[in-house]
C-alpha cells in the first residue's frame, strides 16, 4: 500500500463577495479534487488545537500525525532543522523575514511582508551582509529561501511576544514590535538592518527595476529545538517530504523522513509543479509514504490577491492532483489524503483556526451524488469532523 498527502497550503477560505458568495474552492475549476470528493471520504478536520496559534507549523504538524500540544516549540526551530543549523538546548531560533516598511498615515506600516517576493539569490546577499555587520557569538544569520531566513540567538531568551508580519499587512507596526524580556535586542537588530539594507547596492537595483526593495528584517516565530518521535516508529512507514519551504522540510527532518529537494520549487505561483509530481512518484518506488506540500495558495491569500488564489488552487488541481491520481495507479493499492493545513481567508490575509475540508481517496469509482464537489460546504454537509486533527493520519492509514 502506498500513501500520499497532497497539501495545498491555505486553500480553504470563507465566502467572498466578489465570487457571489462562493469560497475560492467553490469558484475555482477543480475537476480532479471534485472527482476524489465524490468517490472518496470527505469531511472536516480541526488541525489547530484550541489555544495554539493558527500557523502552518502547528497545522502541518497535525497533518503529519503529530499532536502539536505535545511537540510544538515554535516555527523557526523546524526551519533550522531543514537548513542544517544545529540548535543547542539553550539556543533560540527566529524566522527572519525580509520586508518592506513604508511611512503612511503618520506611522510606519508593513507594506510587504515578502519584500516583493524577493529571490533566493537576492535574499542571500542581504543575509550575508547582515552576518558580516551584525553577526557575533551571540547572534548568527543564515540564508534560506526567498524572503524566509533564519537567526539563532545562542543562549538566548524565549519568552517575548512577537507577531507574524503577514498578520499585519498594511497596518502600523509600532504596536506589533517584539515585547517582553530581551525584546529590546530584537528591535535593535531590526533597526540596525535598515541602514545596512539602505546602503546595499541591491536597494538601488531593485528600485531601478521597479521592484519592491527589502528595507528591514522582521523577527518572529521563535523557539527551541523540538523533540519528535520518528514517523517510521510511530506509523511503521518509511517516508519522504517534498516542499519548497524550510518549515515543512524541517518537520520532515524532525520526523526522520527523507527530504527531497526539487529544482525550481519556489513556494509561489511559479513553482515547479511538474518536478514535484515527478519526484513524488519516483519516491513512492522506494518509500511507502510521501508528503507533497504546495505553498502557493497561502502566499496568494497573504497578498490579498483573489485572482492569484484561484489560479493557485486550479494549478494545484490540474498540475499536482490530476497527475498524481494518474501516476499512483501504477503502484497498485494506494490512498490519497488531499487537504489544506489551515484556512487563509482572502479578506483577512492571515490564518484562522477553523476546521479544513479533507478528502481521503483510494481509487474507488462509485460516486456519491450528494457531494457537490470539494469545498468547505460539502465537507461540512458530510457530518464528519475529526476534532483532533492529528488523528487524520490514522484515518488515512486506516488504523
Amino acid at each position: 500500500m502506498k500513501y500520499i498527502v497532497l497539501l495545498g497550503d491555505g486553500m480553504s477560505d470563507e465566502a467572498v463577495k466578489e465570487l457571489d458568495g462562493k469560497t475560492p474552492l467553490q469558484a475555482a475549476s477543480t475537476p480532479n479534487m471534485d472527482a476524489m470528493a465524490r468517490r472518496g471520504k470527505i469531511g472536516l478536520a480541526r488541525t489547530v488545537p484550541k489555544g495554539l496559534p493558527p500557523g502552518s507549523d502547528v497545522a502541518n504538524l497535525s497533518v503529519f500525525g503529530y499532536d502539536p500540544r505535545t511537540c510544538y516549540t515554535g516555527r523557526s526551530p523546524l526551519e533550522a532543522a531543514s537548513m542544517g543549523v544545529h540548535l543547542g538546548p539553550d539556543d533560540v531560533a527566529f524566522r527572519v523575514n525580509l520586508v518592506n516598511l513604508q511611512p503612511a498615515r503618520g506611522t510606519i506600516i508593513m507594506n510587504d511582508y515578502s519584500a516583493g517576493h524577493i529571490s533566493t539569490e537576492e535574499g542571500r546577499e542581504l543575509i550575508e551582509a547582515l552576518q558580516q555587520e551584525l553577526g557575533s557569538d551571540e547572534f548568527q544569520f543564515y540564508p534560506g529561501v526567498g524572503y524566509r531566513h533564519l537567526m539563532v540567538w545562542r543562549n538566548g531568551l524565549n519568552g517575548m511576544t512577537v507577531t507574524p508580519p503577514h498578520d499585519i499587512s498594511g497596518q502600523g507596526i509600532l504596536d506589533y514590535l517584539p515585547k517582553g524580556e530581551g525584546a529590546e535586542k530584537l528591535v535593535n537588530l531590526m533597526n540596525s538592518s535598515q541602514m545596512i539594507f539602505y546602503n546595499h547596492p541591491q536597494y538601488r537595483r531593485r528600485l531601478e527595476a521597479d521592484k519592491v526593495p527589502a528595507n528591514s528584517i522582521w523577527l518572529w516565530g521563535h523557539g527551541k529545538a523540538p523533540l519528535m518521535e520518528p514517523f517510521e516508529k510511530q506509523f511503521g512507514l518509511a517516508g519522504a517530504v517534498i516542499s519548497a519551504v524550510d518549515l515543512i522540510n524541517g518537520i520532515g527532518i524532525g520526523a526522520g523522513l527523507d527530504v527531497i529537494r526539487v529544482k525550481g520549487a519556489t513556494g509561489y505561483l511559479d513553482t515547479n509543479y511538474e518536478g514535484k509530481v515527478q519526484a513524488a512518484l519516483e519516491a513512492l518506488k522506494t518509500h511507502d509514504f510521501v508528503y507533497l506540500h504546495v505553498e502557493a495558495p497561502d502566499e496568494a491569500s497573504h497578498s490579498g490577491n483573489l485572482a492569484d488564489k484561484l489560479k493557485a488552487i486550479e494549478d494545484f488541481d490540474a498540475r499536482v492532483v490530476g497527475p498524481i491520481m494518474d501516476g499512483i495507479k501504477a503502484f497498485g493499492d494506494y490512498r490519497i489524503l488531499c487537504t489544506p493545513d489551515h484556512p487563509t481567508p482572502i479578506k483577512l490575509r492571515t490564518h484562522t483556526d477553523a476546521p479544513v475540508p479533507f478528502i481521503i481517496y483510494d481509487g474507488g469509482e462509485a460516486e456519491n451524488s450528494a457531494v457537490a464537489g470539494y469545498d468547505e460546504n460539502s465537507a461540512q454537509a458530510s457530518g464528519l469532523l475529526i476534532e483532533e486533527g492529528f488523528r487524520l493520519m490514522d484515518l488515512l492509514l486506516d488504523k
